[in-house]
Formats: structure tokens, C-alpha cells, sequence
């Protein structure tokens, strides 16, 4: 139902049904007392699970993953990207943040030819992109830029984890299987890719 509901909502924009490019980061978000199993996410002082997420360009999850919290990005990015390029093929482009660079970078490459991704920025704000070869550059940030700085299609990702912690049932983890958290996640983001839909027809 939510990819009938993403491709709809694609079409909608103007975009072809079957995305070519996705973003990919993690979260890590609190769990309750009976929330099942539960780890400590020393980087963002977080007890509780994370949630690993590709989404299109517009936003739209393509595949979520929920671990501990203590796992890593880059070991947690396996799975859900192969979730994702099982289903879509056609991507050819992966946004990334330096978390995932390394021997995560290498696995991705040789298990969905994508290439390892270049970093533009300077450390420790380093971003790139997986992607094919012969792609133009669709992803740079310029190398004299401080602080903070929105970089293009990165953002998205982060936009959508505001989207599902809107829903009071994902903003902490109650339930005692990843699996349900995890269908959690599906119902919250095809609830609102309906209501786009349905206020927009």
C-alpha cells in the first residue's frame, strides 16, 4: 500500500514512480520501560533504539531498519540498503553523512555497484554521495563554508524523521520487537502520503 501510495505522490510531483536517487541516515530515539531491547547511543547521549531510514528525494521512506541504539550507522546502513535496492533497483545515487564512509562505503560499492562516496567538506562536516559512474556532481559544499550549512537533498532525510516523530507512537519506542516498531514507522509515513493525496485531489 505505501509504495502504491509513494508512487501516486511521485507522479504527483512530476517525478518518475520509481526513484533514481535516495538518502540514507540513522536516528536514535528513547524507549520506554517495556520497550524490548534497547541500547545506549553514547554519540547523541540516547538510550534506546534507532531508527535506520532511506528515503527519496521527496522525502518518502524507501526502507527502514530499527536496531539498538548502540549499533553503529555504518553497521546498521547494510541491511536497510538492502531493502531498499532490492525493491528499487533503479537508484543510482545514495546521499550520505561521514558516517557511513569507510569499509561501509566499500561493502555498499561491491554489493550494489555504487560507487564509494567523495567527500566535499571539510572534516569533521564531511559529506558525499554514493553514485554510478559518469554522474554529474549534484552534491558539493563549498570548501570555504562555516558552520552550519543546509546542503542539498541531505536535509531531506532529517525533514522526514521530524515527519514521523509527529506521530505519538513513534516518538519513543514502546514495543518489544524491531518488527513492530518498524510497521509503526510504514502506517505513520502512509498516513500522511493519504492525506497529501486525498487534500490535494
Amino acid at each position: 500500500m505505501h509504495d502504491r501510495l509513494r508512487a501516486q505522490w511521485r507522479e504527483r510531483e512530476g517525478r518518475d514512480p520509481m526513484p533514481g536517487a535516495a538518502v540514507l541516515d540513522a536516528q536514535s530515539t528513547r524507549s520506554s520501560a517495556q520497550g524490548g531491547t534497547s541500547g545506549y547511543d553514547a554519540a547523541k547521549k540516547t538510550r534506546g533504539r534507532k531508527r535506520h531510514v532511506l528515503v527519496d528525494t521527496l522525502g518518502s521512506i524507501l526502507a527502514v531498519s530499527v536496531t539498538t541504539a548502540s549499533v553503529q550507522d555504518r553497521d546498521g546502513a547494510h541491511p536497510v540498503m538492502a531493502n531498499g535496492m532490492k525493491k528499487y533497483a533503479e537508484i543510482s545515487t545514495v546521499f550520505v553523512d561521514e558516517g557511513y564512509a569507510g569499509r561501509c562505503a566499500q561493502t555498499i560499492h561491491q554489493q550494489h555497484d555504487i560507487l564509494r562516496p567523495r567527500s566535499y567538506a571539510i572534516q569533521p562536516m564531511a559529506v558525499g554521495r554514493w553514485c554510478t559512474q559518469g554522474q554529474e556532481d549534484l552534491f558539493t559544499r563549498r570548501p570555504d563554508a562555516n558552520g552550519f550549512i543546509v546542503l542539498p537533498k541531505r536535509w531531506v532525510v532529517e525533514r522526514t524523521h521530524a515527519w514521523i516523530e509527529k506521530a505519538r507512537r513513534l516518538e519513543m519506542h514502546h514495543d518489544r520487537r524491531v518488527e513492530v516498531s518498524e510497521a509503526w514507522v510504514w502506517l505513520a509515513a502512509g498516513r500522511q502520503l493519504l492525506n497529501r493525496l486525498t487534500r490535494l485531489a
